[in-house]
């Protein structure tokens, strides 16, 4: 168990969605989030950043992105409303955007290959947990 899933856990209204999938949601969110922009710093620091301009800007949109969905989850109440799917759903697209631009500079940059990672399994769990909510 994970602090997260313990808060959620201790929430009065936990809403409809699976714990475990939601705890796993917004860990992996968060984990997005700082990865992303640790990523779009060292895209930054590097030589050739002009050629990493789409990178930066992805792994921004990502950061921000996985920072509102884990903000959103992290209020289990309204989970049955359209708007949870609509984030769920961006933040998944958003993770996987991320990934692909990611994986295309891994072999030059180690922090981009564990970016890549990072959105991967954000966006599975995302995906996971969408589908868990009907």
């Amino acid at each position: 168990m994970t602090v997260t899933a313990d808060m959620l856990r201790s929430h009065p209204d936990a809403g409809k969605a699976d714990p475990q999938a939601l705890a796993a949601c917004v860990d992996r969110c968060l984990e997005c989030v700082q990865t992303c922009t640790t990523c779009a710093d060292a895209c930054l620091a590097e030589e050739m950043v002009a050629e990493l301009r789409t990178c930066i800007r992805t792994d921004l949109d990502c950061a921000d992105l996985c920072d509102a969905t884990a903000r959103v989850l992290s209020r289990p109440a309204g989970h049955g409303t359209r708007v949870v799917r609509d984030v769920l759903a961006a933040c998944a697209s958003a993770c996987k955007a991320c990934g692909d631009e990611c994986e295309r500079h891994a072999g030059r940059h180690e922090h981009c290959a564990v970016c890549a990672e990072a959105c991967r399994r954000c966006e599975r769990a995302c995906r996971e947990l969408l589908d868990s909510l009907g």
